[in-house]
C-alpha cells in the first residue's frame, strides 16, 4: 500500500513523502495513529491543505519532546522483580512497565515511545532507547534486580547471577547435606533408644536381684522364730 507520511517516520521518510509499505503495517500502525494517509488524489489534496498546520504541530511536539528529553536522557531507573538464582525473571518487564516507571518520576511518556524489541526476562542492566519525537531520540538505563542492594551491585558492574550448572551443583549439595543431617538425626535417635532400652533392662535385673535377696532372708527369720518358741 502507498501512503503519504504526515510526519517523519524513521526508516520510511519525511513529512509529505509518498512511500510503499506493507498493508498490515499501514492498517495497524500508520493510519490509525495519524502518521499517514492513503496515497490517492483526495488524500494528496487533503495533505496540501493541512501541510502548514502539520508542520506547526510537529515543531510544537518537537519542543515538548526536547524538554522531556532533558529530564530523562541518561537517567537510570530500577525495576525490582522476583527471579531465580540464575537470573531468570518470574515474569517480564515490558514497554508499559518502563513507561509507567519513568512517568512515576515526573516525566510522562507513552509506552509507544519505548523502543524495546522484546520484553526483558532476566536481571541485569539494559540501555533502552526512547523515541520521544521523530527528531528527538534519547536513551535511559534500566536495571532489573531482585532488591535495591542487588541493583547497586549490578550498577557497579558486578555479576550477581549464578550459572545454571553452578545452581544445579549447589542444589545437589544442599540435598546431600540435608540427607546427611537426617541420617545423623536418625542415628542419634537410635542410639538414644538403645540407651533407654539398656537402662530399662538394667533396672529390671536389679529389681529381680532385690526380690531374690528378700526370699533368702525369709528362712532365717523363720528359724529365729522357731528357736524362740522352743526356748519358751
Amino acid at each position: 500500500m502507498e501512503v503519504i507520511l504526515l510526519e517523519r517516520v524513521g526508516k520510511l521518510g519525511q513529512m509529505g513523502d509518498v512511500v510503499r509499505v506493507k498493508d498490515g503495517y499501514a492498517r495497524n500502525f500508520l493510519l490509525p495513529r495519524g502518521k499517514a494517509l492513503r496515497a490517492n488524489a483526495d488524500s494528496k489534496a487533503k495533505y496540501e491543505g493541512m501541510k502548514a498546520e502539520l508542520q506547526k504541530q510537529s515543531l510544537e511536539r518537537k519542543g515538548e519532546a526536547g524538554q522531556l528529553a532533558a529530564k530523562v536522557d541518561g537517567k537510570t531507573f530500577t525495576v525490582i522483580r522476583q527471579a531465580s538464582e540464575t537470573g531468570q525473571l518470574f515474569g517480564s518487564v515490558s514497554t508499559r512497565d518502563i513507561a509507567t516507571l519513568i512517568s512515576s518520576e515526573g516525566a510522562v511518556i507513552n509506552r509507544t515511545a519505548v523502543e524495546l524489541n522484546a520484553p526483558i526476562k532476566s536481571i541485569g542492566q539494559y540501555k533502552v532507547p526512547l523515541a520521544l519525537h521523530p527528531d528527538v531520540e534519547v536513551s535511559v538505563t534500566v536495571i532489573v534486580a531482585r532488591s535495591e542492594a542487588e541493583a547497586e551491585r549490578i550498577g557497579r558492574g558486578e555479576d550477581v547471577t549464578v550459572r545454571r550448572e553452578d545452581a544445579e551443583d549447589a542444589e545437589a549439595e544442599a540435598e546431600a547435606a540435608k540427607a546427611r543431617a537426617e541420617a545423623l538425626f536418625d542415628a542419634e535417635s537410635e542410639e538414644a533408644e538403645d540407651a533407654a532400652a539398656e537402662k530399662a533392662s538394667e533396672g529390671t535385673v536389679e529389681a529381680s536381684a532385690e526380690g531374690n535377696g528378700d526370699d533368702e532372708k525369709k528362712p532365717a527369720k523363720a528359724k529365729r522364730k522357731k528357736k524362740t518358741d522352743d526356748e519358751a
